[in-house]
This record gives structure tokens, C-alpha cells and sequence, in this order.
């Protein structure tokens, strides 16, 4: 089983993490230690998986240097410097995304097609998060916007309740409106996608992952199990 320290444990993604690598043997995973920026952490991991703050993610990134570890970072509005400091990484395997759902991945790509075919329409992009979340607008609204080249600006955001993550794209012509959503139900929809993507990078080379990359392998692994897939 490769050894997990989990960055952030008491938050309520920590505490997902660690429920689902309890109840997912499958994935060869155990955890190995639960830790908070600033904690000391003695124990060795195999893997380092981070959903904090800044500075806590700047931490496990220093961490898993110096354990030789691998290191998933989820952790959102990141400085730019430290953005660019992850993607020139090559000594260990470095994962980040601000959203670590393929099925938002998946989503994005959707968005880009729509707004190819839709060319000429006016886009806008809302997003509705949990009142407890710090950063407005999203990781992830910013890298949909990003992705069909929509300035920020058009950007608009809600923070309602416990709602774990809303996204809308509408798309208005001068004859009809498209809209497409994602919505997650629970948190889980981030919790076992960052396991799951955990258990595969802990058997990566050395260097700088992203969603594009886990994508890839999960539908190679797919057609694998189901050919017409």
C-alpha cells in the first residue's frame, strides 16, 4: 500500500480524502498521516495530497521535495510565481488543478466546442460556491473562461449555503439562448477523483501533470475495458 499524507485534513475535502481511501482498498492507498500548515510532520508518504491554503500547498509542495514524494495540489488562488514554480518541477511527480473532477475537465471541453459552434454569440459565466469559500470568482470558473477565451470580467458568481460547486455557461444569439450546466451533488465528486488520480500519479515519472494528462489516461484506460467506448 503507497503511504498518504493528506494537506488539510480538517477541512471538509481532507476529510472526504481520508474517508474514501479508508473505504477504496482497490486503489492500493492507506493514510499515513493527517497535517495542517505549520504541523511538523515526521512521517514518511508516498504521496502528498494537498487541498489547504497558499501556504499550506507551498508547504507539501516542499515537502514531497524533500521525501521524494509525489504531490497532488487542488488548492486554489495560488500565486502566479508559485504556478510557474510547479510547472518547471522535474525531480518528483507533480499533479495541480484547480478543479481535479474529470467530469468538470470533460465539461470544459464541452464549453470549448459550444463556444466554437456558437461563434459570435455573447457568452457569460456564472458560478455558485459555498459560503465558506475564499476566492470569488473560482479556480475553476477562471479556467472555463480561460479555456473559450472569456475575459474575466464576464465572470459572475454566487456564495449560497453548503452548494458545492455550480457552473453555467450561457450562450445568447439574437434568436435563442444556450445554456450548459455542471453541478456537483457532493463533495465526493472532488474527493475520489483526487484519490483516484493520486493512485496514478504515484506511479508517474518525475514531472508536471495536469487534468489533460489524467484525462488522457483514464479514456486509454476505458477503451481498454469497453473497445467501442
Amino acid at each position: 500500500m503507497k503511504k498518504v499524507i493528506i494537506n488539510g485534513a480538517n477541512g471538509k475535502m481532507g476529510k472526504a480524502i481520508a474517508r474514501i481511501i479508508k473505504t477504496s482498498p482497490q486503489l492500493g492507498l492507506e493514510v499515513a498521516a493527517l497535517r495542517e500548515a505549520g504541523d511538523k510532520t515526521p512521517e514518511k508518504a508516498d504521496v502528498i495530497i494537498d487541498f489547504s491554503t497558499p501556504q499550506g500547498a507551498l508547504e507539501a509542495f516542499d515537502l514531497a521535495k524533500e521525501q521524494k514524494a509525489a504531490c497532488l495540489i487542488g488548492t486554489t488562488n495560488l500565486p502566479e510565481r508559485f504556478l510557474f514554480q510547479m510547472q518547471e518541477e522535474h525531480k518528483i511527480p507533480l499533479f495541480y488543478a484547480p478543479n481535479v473532477s474529470l467530469s468538470v475537465y470533460f465539461f470544459g471541453q464541452l464549453l470549448k466546442k459550444a463556444a466554437q459552434l456558437y461563434a459570435g454569440y455573447n457568452m457569460g459565466l456564472h458560478e455558485i460556491h459555498h459560503t465558506h469559500k475564499k476566492d470569488a470568482p473560482s479556480g475553476t470558473a477562471k479556467r472555463l473562461a480561460e479555456i473559450i477565451g472569456l475575459p474575466q470580467e464576464n465572470i459572475s458568481y454566487e456564495r449560497i449555503g453548503e452548494v458545492p460547486g455550480t457552473h453555467i455557461l450561457t450562450l445568447s444569439g439574437p434568436y435563442d439562448k444556450i445554456i450548459l450546466k455542471h453541478e456537483a451533488l457532493n463533495r465526493d465528486l472532488f474527493a475520489a477523483s483526487a484519490v483516484e488520480i493520486a493512485a496514478w500519479l504515484v506511479n508517474q515519472p518525475a514531472g508536471f501533470y495536469t487534468m489533460q494528462d489524467y484525462a488522457a489516461f483514464a479514456l486509454k484506460s476505458s477503451k481498454k475495458k469497453d473497445p467501442t467506448v
